[in-house]
């Protein structure tokens, strides 16, 4: 276990995904304390040399707060409409609490057309490669406001896995609203066992179940599809606790956090 988790701790290029239930308070209010020290931690990592991407969702949870709503709107076009508030309002924060910490960030927009379209898909590989070069964060999210297919069906836990993959990141780390993966929903199960280490996600899809908060999108579904996609790209996946982001100090540190994925490449290049 130990060269795994040294392996983890040598990653360069990281990309770190946040969800709305993280970012958000139970009735839609951004939670600026845990706002501010995920940009300080991002900020002291990129000083340290690491290349840092944040995928961050958000935008139509903090919009709701903004707007005094109660729920989601129902029809596309109003979903659209909220997410443009919020993905102002989102980056208008990101690049007041980095900016404090000294670092530059950048937004970045995607929908599936720009990844499944290759002179597409290399225009954003060029985009994000060159902020990197360049010492800017870039922060990606999916462009909700065009994209009228994948507000309804996507979710950024799968975004972020092509995004690393796009990127040829060491590690990905998703930040969701519980320690990590267990062998049964611990909100039910109070037994429930927390799982350090997966070397094969296909053993592990029976844990699976939906979104945890009535503000997320996703769940341990999308969560599992992610560290699929990761690991068969050759990316170390984490998924840990959002209320503690300074977790990712542990992570570079060499400790075990969450629940950890290995990478494909890792266990070939040990078979060998």
């Amino acid at each position: 276990m130990d060269d795994i988790l040294n392996d983890v701790a040598s990653a360069q290029r990281i990309v770190v995904k946040v969800g709305t239930s993280t970012l958000t308070y139970e009735r839609g209010t951004m939670n600026l304390k845990l706002i501010d020290r995920l940009a300080m931690v991002l900020s002291d990592l990129r000083n340290q040399g690491k290349e840092i991407i944040l995928v961050s969702s958000g935008a139509i949870g903090i919009a709701l707060g903004k707007l005094g709503l109660e729920e989601r709107p129902k029809d596309t076009k109003g979903k659209q409409a909220v997410a443009a508030v919020g993905q102002c309002e989102l980056m208008y924060l990101y690049d007041k609490v980095f900016g404090e910490y000294n670092n530059t960030v950048a937004q970045v927009l995607v929908t599936r057309d720009d990844i499944a379209i290759p002179k597409r898909k290399r225009n954003i590989q060029n985009t994000v490669t060159t902020l990197l070069e360049m010492g800017i964060i870039p922060i990606v999210n999916e462009n909700d406001t065009v994209s009228f297919d994948e507000i309804e069906i996507g979710d950024n836990d799968t975004l972020s896995a092509v995004v690393a993959e796009l990127v040829n990141a060491d590690l990905l780390v998703l930040f969701s609203d519980i320690d990590g993966l267990y062998d049964d929903d611990p909100h039910r199960n109070k037994n429930a066992r927390l799982l350090p280490v997966v070397y094969d996600v296909e053993e592990v899809k029976y844990t699976a179940h939906g979104a945890g908060t009535s503000r997320g999108t996703g769940g341990m579904v999308t969560k599992l599809e992610a560290a699929e996609r990761a690991v068969n790209a050759g990316i170390h996946m984490i998924i840990a606790n959002g209320n503690n982001v300074d977790a990712m100090y542990d992570i570079l540190n060499g400790e075990n956090v969450g629940t950890l994925f290995v990478s494909k490449n890792f266990e070939r290049k040990n078979d060998v």
